[in-house]
């Protein structure tokens, strides 16, 4: 089957102009002004921007914490994705039981997506412990999955201390492998938390107070010189969300220090700690980095205006918040027993659209940057993913720029009860989005069916070359 999408503004990472797209199959065949095809059906995109389809290298689907589990799987949450535009994940696994095998949540991931999500998808490993098979396991599963990024965590249960972080990006290295960190530190945040929990300080507002931006900074710091030891080791800082954070990426990016890439999440742009001042609404904004300050969300936004940030996504995790056995109400007494994540995954690239390009913070070949082209080749989905050009995949996004999405009840796709963006009106509205070729989103109604996406087995990162 042959499509031509007619007249739009094709916008890529680099330019906008005018012109046609033509489909065959699943594949772009060929990009300029005045195709024709006899036996093609044609879509006529007069006043839209025809985007590529956005990839979010970001999610938590159907993430298991132990006490509480994500309420989107990887169907629920992936049509969300879709109708948001997003046309490919990589999902990051959540931990496995003690002393598990890499290969364990390997295999746990496949058999929680395969036949279930709606759009493409790939992993990133996850380390929760370093033994003496976890580093030949980890090359393993990047030569026969494709799964060429694993994750750190120097905070929570199953955190790296130094010296095993070292090892790590050590091994990775050597293997062309990339690293991504949660930059946390640790040790300040439990004996804040301790404190604030035995004085009676359970509110929301309190949460952001029990992770500092000084402990990102400190650990973002530590992770640059750790990666630079390690014989400058691919790495990946994923959801940076402060001023100060950013501060010490800009004094690696003055020292050219390389190999390194940076994400920040929508939310880090878009909201501030002012959510958290609700002792209950806050609730739904309690994540992991907080929401920081105006000053933080100015910053930010200036350095994807630069080119200091590589890449935004959104760390998408949402948990039920009505009151009854809601697992956000864990928290209502205790911020502290509060689950971690709020959705975002539909949201992300309208509000890149709207509040970065509409708005004037960014360039419309920005926005494509951060949310499409530059995630797939930080994470081996270049050329297959990410762009418009022909033999790419036919993942594709048409937005109307006059028209208004606003964020409600009825916009929310996923399982979710709410959105920590609800009362949002955006300049623009996804009007359409075609995943290889397959139109799966009209008018904001989902076309496609459970098990359409496939799983992609990603190849190696600039970071790694």
């Amino acid at each position: 089957m042959k499509t031509i999408i007619k007249n739009g503004k094709i916008a890529t990472d680099s330019d906008v102009f005018s012109g046609d797209i033509l489909i065959d199959g699943e594949k772009i065949a060929e990009v300029g002004k005045n195709i024709c095809c006899d036996d093609a059906e044609v879509i006529d995109a007069e006043g839209m921007y025809v985007l590529p389809g956005a990839v979010d290298v970001h999610t938590h689907m159907d993430l298991d914490v132990g006490f509480a589990r994500a309420i989107d799987d990887f169907y629920d949450g992936t049509v969300a994705a879709a109708c948001g535009g997003t046309t490919t994940i990589v999902d990051h696994m959540a931990f496995g039981p003690k002393d598990c095998s890499l290969w364990h949540q390997v295999n746990e991931y496949h058999r929680l997506a395969d036949g279930n999500a709606v759009v493409d998808y790939g992993f990133h490993g996850v380390f929760q412990h370093l033994h003496e098979e976890t580093l030949g396991e980890m090359k393993e599963i990047a030569e026969k999955e494709g799964i060429t990024s694993f994750k750190v965590y120097m905070t929570y249960d199953y955190m790296l201390h130094d010296d095993e972080i070292f090892r790590v990006l050590r091994a990775a290295g050597e293997a062309g492998i990339v690293i991504t960190v949660h930059c946390e530190n640790h040790g300040v945040i439990q004996q804040l938390r301790k404190e604030f929990s035995e004085a009676g300080c359970g509110a929301a507002e309190y949460h952001p107070l029990s992770r500092p931006a000084r402990c990102e900074a400190e650990a973002v710091n530590r992770m640059i010189h750790i990666a630079a030891m390690a014989g400058d080791a691919p790495l990946y800082i994923v959801h940076l969300s402060s001023a100060e954070g950013l501060h010490e990426v800009l004094k690696a990016r003055a020292e050219h220090r390389p190999n390194i890439g940076v994400e920040t999440c929508t939310q880090y742009l878009v909201l501030t700690d002012e959510m958290y001042k609700d002792p209950q609404e806050g609730l739904k904004a309690i994540m992991s980095p907080p929401l920081r300050k105006d000053q933080d969300r100015e910053e930010l936004w200036q350095a994807l205006q630069d080119g200091v940030i590589d890449t935004v996504a959104t760390d998408h995790c949402p948990f039920h918040y009505k009151a009854g056995k809601a697992e956000k109400q864990y928290g209502r007494d205790d911020f502290t027993k509060c689950p971690n994540g709020a959705p975002g995954v539909q949201e992300r690239l309208m509000l890149m659209f709207s509040e970065g390009f509409m708005k004037g913070r960014l360039t419309l070949p920005q926005v494509v940057k951060y949310s499409c082209a530059a995630p797939c080749r930080m994470f081996g989905l270049y050329p297959l993913k990410g762009s418009l050009e022909p033999g790419t995949d036919a993942d594709i996004v048409l937005i109307d720029p006059d028209k208004i999405t606003e964020i409600d009840r009825d916009y929310i796709r996923g399982a979710s009860d709410y959105s920590c963006y609800e009362g949002m009106k955006l300049q623009g509205r996804i009007e359409k989005v075609f995943m290889r070729g397959r139109e799966i989103v009209s008018g904001g109604e989902f076309l496609g069916s459970r098990g359409d996406g496939r799983y992609l087995k990603r190849g190696r990162s600039i970071l790694a070359d």
